[in-house]
């Protein structure tokens, strides 16, 4: 049979062995991560030769008096109005349909390059030319979006004006 343990006897690691250890982890997790720290070391000197630390210092140490002139600046009646266009901006974005919206920025950046192409060519057009091209269909379907556009647009004035009486 074996022997009933009687005493147990602690071990007590002093601080040396303790602070060793830890840094014997910190070289082996810096060994192990080597691109990582080294890329992490070129941010930041990146940043201190940019005196991005001495501009956050500084920044810190007026946050008070820093903090009040930003508030004067956001009270003002223009970063007001920036800030209720922005909220409509993202509220008109979210009643599109995706489709819709990419099929309308797909025309544009196609109807731009196209009228680039013209600007840089710099030929004017005859009469008779542009009354040919009226006949072509996709640009009357241009033109009936365009005016489908001007009338719906212009209900929605109408019904403002009335709206605001």
């Amino acid at each position: 049979m074996a022997k009933a343990i009687r005493q147990i006897k602690w071990e007590e690691h002093n601080q040396a062995d303790i602070q060793a250890q830890d840094l014997n982890e910190i070289l082996n997790a810096l060994a192990e991560n080597k691109e990582a720290v080294l890329a992490c070391i070129e941010l930041v000197k990146g940043m201190h030769d940019l005196k991005v630390f001495e501009t956050g210092g500084a920044l810190l140490k007026k946050s008070d008096e820093v903090g009040a002139i930003a508030m004067q600046q956001i009270n003002q009646p223009a970063v007001h109005n920036m800030i209720k266009s922005g909220f409509g901006i993202f509220k008109f974005l979210g009643s599109m349909k995706p489709s819709q919206l990419e099929t309308i920025l797909e025309g544009v950046t196609q109807g731009m390059e196209k009228m680039s192409q013209t600007v840089e060519k710099a030929e004017k057009e005859s009469f008779w030319k542009m009354r040919k091209r009226l006949s072509k269909p996709e640009i009357r379907i241009v033109l009936t979006s365009m005016f489908d556009f001007l009338e719906g647009m212009g209900s929605a004035f109408l019904r403002s004006r009335v709206n605001n009486r």
